[in-house]
């Protein structure tokens, strides 16, 4: 018998499938990284907030059904691509320092769709589907969703948005605050935590939030066990330079 045909044998080709998957996944991710101001920890850390979040989370009853063990594994798998979209957004807009003009955001805001949009038309190109992708596509799509309606694409409000993208809009945000942009350097931890609470039932999920509140310490700590290499912003101010042709 080929070992393979083992029992011992699948399981070690499931773990190496799983495992270039994982690997596959955040290349992806961090390529996209490149193109942003946020450094390719970013991606990193995002998967570690949402699951901690997560794990909080689904001690409330009402969220204890929706996020299992396997509920969690996805949302650990498909946070990288939460900003993929981004790929399809022009450089003279994604790499702009100060801030957008109105028809500018409005291109920008594009991104949620770009990114649903290449997955569906991947699934339709194989003729695939999946839990993965099904959680994938509403991360991208709808992580810019607000809890009272003023996000986009859609303006959602409340448990219309999709649970993995409630949860990646406050790990996203988190990390926007206290991570150093090519423009700015990140602020403190207590200031970043300020604005999150203060986002409660507007920005943001209450519970999610609470749970947030609990577990501070965790996402503290992963930023600062994910934090950016030094030299590592020198090397993206010198990339966006390059990219769009002017010193930032």
């Amino acid at each position: 018998m080929d070992k393979s045909e083992t029992p011992a044998g699948q399981a070690r080709i499931e773990q190496n499938s799983s495992g270039a998957l994982d690997v596959t996944i955040l290349a992806v991710a961090s390529l996209a990284a490149t193109r942003v101001s946020a450094s390719a920890n970013h991606t990193r850390r995002i998967q570690f907030y949402a699951r901690a979040l997560a794990e909080q989370v689904r001690k409330y009853p009402h969220f204890a059904r929706e996020l299992d063990d396997d509920a969690i594994h996805l949302l650990f798998q498909t946070a990288p691509f939460h900003d993929i979209g981004t790929i399809g957004i022009p450089d003279r807009i994604l790499l702009k320092p100060g801030r957008f003009e109105p028809h500018e955001f409005e291109i920008m805001k594009t991104h949620t769709t770009l990114g649903r949009d290449a997955i569906e038309q991947a699934e339709q190109t194989l003729g695939v589907s999946g839990d993965f992708l099904k959680m994938a596509k509403d991360m991208i799509y709808s992580h810019q969703e607000r809890w009272d309606g003023s996000g986009y694409p859609r303006g959602l409000v409340g448990y219309d948005i999709p649970l993995c993208a409630r949860l990646i809009a406050v790990a996203d945000v988190y990390d926007a605050l206290v991570s150093s942009r090519v423009y700015r350097e990140g602020m403190a931890h207590p200031d970043a935590f300020a604005i999150i609470v203060e986002g409660k039932g507007s920005l943001f999920d209450p519970d999610i939030v609470d749970a947030f509140v609990v577990i501070e310490h965790e996402f503290q700590e992963i930023a600062e066990r994910y934090a950016d290499a030094e030299g590592d912003m020198d090397r993206k101010i010198d990339y966006m330079a390059t990219a769009i042709g002017e010193d930032l």
